[in-house]
């Protein structure tokens, strides 16, 4: 990766991923290393930790097989690195950049520090403008703004996965810079089932064309699932920020990057946090979210859309919880709706976009958006609501009233968010909402304005 400075046969200690070398000096934290084995196997490794004249290193490929006393390390004086370009679209990497498409590598623009540059608060731009992702739940009623960070809050044996693969074949910006939207996918953890399945999909629907992939698979290394986000960040920021596209990010699953963490920390010795996990999860997190943004007078924007597995469907775990006081809302899958066949599963009752305000309405999608998504919102939680109370006094118990918000949420399942594998655009989404609406008068549709209502009402009888 660079030109070696420095060569040490000092290693003292080795344990999991980690290997400690002695009597260092002019060594730099996030330093990269190049450890050759006894029998002349290289492995790559970074400086994680400095006390006095030890150097804690993390190997990415483990210290399984190394003998201390024959190892060789080789301290580059630089950090990870990563060349990024515009040819990067229609790649597949792992997660240190190296191609695993079978193809030659790339001819980089420029090298860049993974960890990337923090964002100048004050440079920060609002994040604004309509990401449609085809999927009605989302784009509806929880909307994606272009510079948000959104996570998808899943469970095991919930089709995340192929949402994930879904919103990245459909996502887009509507209008003249539609053009300009490209997707960085990272998969993380993932088996080679799984693997196939992404690559299968994306060629599949072409949206390989204007993608770049970044693959960890479960057997390697838990150091090099730390560095695939970071590596993919930085060329997401390259694409955003010097060639001015709008990039979506989307990394699937961040339980498997947690628990890395934890699994890196526990060979540190670390003194652990909630649940194991290491206390400083929050920030290690926060490194990765806050590279999401848009920067004042720049055309280009990073979203950012997480998914991760809640374990034991526990909202409440450090992950998810960590998580969501990082971010601006949540996208949260249902395994009551998963099980009734409905796909894709998203509950909507307690997901949210904190900046849906901000990308819809007129110009952006339509005027009436947001009285729609309040109007369905409230009629679905009131149907909701009854579905309990029949599991008490039965349907029978119900008056002609409830009944009529109780199959509005059985219809609202079967034709709203039940979607299958269509693309819907958001004036199909939004007509789909006023279909729904159409048996209820309009003086029970209190979330809308009765001027829209008579419009829309006055439009349809005149058609």
């Amino acid at each position: 990766m660079s030109l070696v400075t420095t060569v040490y046969r000092t290693g003292r200690y080795a344990a999991g991923p980690l290997l400690i070398f002695e009597r260092v000096r002019g060594v730099g934290l996030g330093e990269i290393v190049t450890i050759t084995a006894h029998d002349g196997s290289r492995r790559l490794g970074q400086v994680l930790e400095l006390n006095g004249d030890l150097a804690v290193v993390q190997v990415f490929e483990g210290t399984a097989g190394l003998d201390l006393d024959r190892t060789v390390a080789r301290f580059s004086g630089r950090g990870a690195e990563i060349g990024v370009g515009l040819s990067m679209l229609g790649r597949i990497f792992d997660g240190s950049g190296r191609p695993l498409d079978g193809g030659p590598p790339i001819v980089p623009e420029a090298l860049r520090n993974v960890n990337g540059l923090p964002i100048n608060p004050f440079a920060r731009d609002h994040p604004q403008d309509f990401i449609q992702t085809g999927i009605s739940a989302i784009d509806g009623l929880n909307t994606l703004v272009r510079g948000q960070k959104l996570p998808i809050f899943s469970g095991f044996g919930l089709p995340a996965n192929e949402l994930a693969a879904q919103i990245a074949a459909q996502a887009t910006v509507i209008g003249d810079q539609a053009g300009e939207f490209v997707v960085v996918f990272v998969a993380l953890g993932i088996t080679h089932r799984e693997a196939a399945f992404f690559r299968q999909q994306f060629e599949a629907t072409g949206a390989l064309a204007h993608a770049v992939l970044f693959l960890t698979l479960a057997e390697d290394p838990p150091v090099e699932r730390l560095l695939t986000p970071r590596a993919a960040l930085t060329a997401a920021e390259f694409l955003a920020f010097e060639h001015g596209l709008h990039v979506l990010v989307i990394m699937t699953d961040m339980t498997h990057y947690c628990e890395a963490l934890r699994e890196v920390s526990s060979a540190r010795e670390e003194v652990p946090g909630r649940r194991g996990y290491p206390g400083y999860m929050y920030t290690d997190l926060a490194t990765l979210y806050e590279r999401a943004g848009r920067i004042k007078g720049r055309p280009g924007s990073i979203t950012q859309l997480l998914i991760l597995t809640m374990p034991d469907d526990d909202i409440t775990h450090p992950i998810p919880d960590l998580t969501g006081y990082i971010t601006e809302g949540q996208i949260v899958l249902s395994r009551e709706l998963h099980r009734k066949g409905v796909y894709p599963p998203i509950d909507v009752l307690p997901s949210l976009s904190r900046l849906m305000n901000a990308g819809i309405g007129p110009g952006k999608t339509r005027e009436d958006h947001r009285a729609l998504a309040d109007q369905l919102y409230a009629f679905y939680a009131r149907g909701r609501d009854l579905r309990r109370l029949v599991a008490i006094i039965g349907e029978a118990g119900l008056g002609a009233e409830d009944r009529r918000f109780l199959d509005f949420a059985r219809v609202f399942e079967e034709r709203f968010i039940h979607q299958g594998q269509d693309n819907r655009p958001i004036t199909q989404t939004l007509e789909l909402a006023w279909d729904l609406l159409a048996p209820f008068s309009a003086a029970e549709l209190t979330r809308i304005p009765q001027a829209l209502v008579e419009r829309r009402r006055g439009r349809t009888d005149s058609t």
